[in-house]
């Protein structure tokens, strides 16, 4: 394990810009922005050295300094242990990546992280490198021990407002997923959805006799031919993904994709910039 967290500390440093990442409008002293005031804007809030340079009047927004909680998930299903060549993590690696390296970022900022399992979820506050470390026993322990199926989340575990990263390859039947989505933004909370894909799940790379073997324990499937499938295969696999983005709109969360050929800092990235408030809008 100290080498996986080295790896997540590492990509963590490589994203990680200043000091603070959140870059939302708030009560604290860090100067973030100008903005041009709004009618009614209160003339005490305006700075009139930046309004002098110009014609309009401008707001001096600070950043937002309250810690908040971010709640991890991460998919503990037998499904996730499978990778489609050796040269490729297994997405299950991948999703333990990247959901240390998120919390590592996260802690450095100040933010309460809450990891949830399929028991008590656990706290994890801040405190340099120790608070990482306990994220990584209780997430290891948690994946050790946990269902073979998705094993999803209950809403009961999210904090009011509270942000929620799930992590995982998001080929589970829908309704399960349909009903936290529902209930997280009920709560409310904003959930983001990162989904860990192996490139051939996407693209059916494979020709000729192949015998499928499951890994919750479906029967073994073989099929002759399986070229001929591969154009509705993609079909199938583009309607189920487009599927879960409509989910995540239809209730105001995000939705991130990463498969497992590509640099985890490209993930990384795109989970900060959607944690931040930079990211795409539902």
């Amino acid at each position: 394990m100290p080498s996986l967290l080295l790896s997540a500390q590492r990509i963590a440093a490589a994203v990680a810009t200043g000091r603070h990442g959140r870059r939302q409008a708030g009560a604290g002293e860090d100067f973030w922005q100008f903005r041009p005031a709004q009618p009614g804007e209160p003339v005490t809030r305006i700075d009139w050295r930046q309004s002098a340079r110009g014609s309009r009047a401008y707001v001096r927004e600070t950043e937002a300094e309250a810690p908040q909680t971010v709640c991890l998930w991460c998919d503990p299903s037998a499904s996730m242990r499978w990778r489609s060549l050796p040269a490729l993590p297994l997405k299950s690696d991948a999703a333990i990546l990247l959901t240390l390296a998120l919390g590592a970022l996260l802690l450095r900022q100040g933010e309460r992280v809450r990891l949830l399992t399929p028991g008590e979820p656990v706290d994890i506050p801040p405190g340099g490198r120790a608070a990482l470390d306990r994220l990584a026993v209780a997430l290891m322990r948690t994946l050790a021990h946990g269902p073979d199926g998705a094993g999803l989340p209950h809403p009961q575990q999210v904090p009011r407002h509270a942000r929620v990263v799930l992590v995982g390859d998001g080929l589970s039947a829908l309704p399960p997923m349909a009903t936290l989505l529902h209930g997280l933004a009920a709560r409310p909370a904003r959930a983001l959805l990162l989904l860990v894909n192996d490139p051939a799940e996407a693209e059916l790379p494979y020709a000729g006799h192949v015998r499928f073997s499951g890994l919750e324990g479906e029967a073994p499937l073989t099929l002759t031919g399986v070229e001929q499938i591969r154009g509705p295969y993609r079909d199938a696999y583009a309607r189920h993904q487009a599927d879960l983005a409509a989910l995540c709109r239809a209730n105001g969360h995000l939705l991130v994709h990463h498969t497992t050929d590509q640099r985890p800092e490209e993930a990384l990235l795109a989970l900060h910039a959607a944690l931040s408030g930079r990211g795409e809008r539902p």
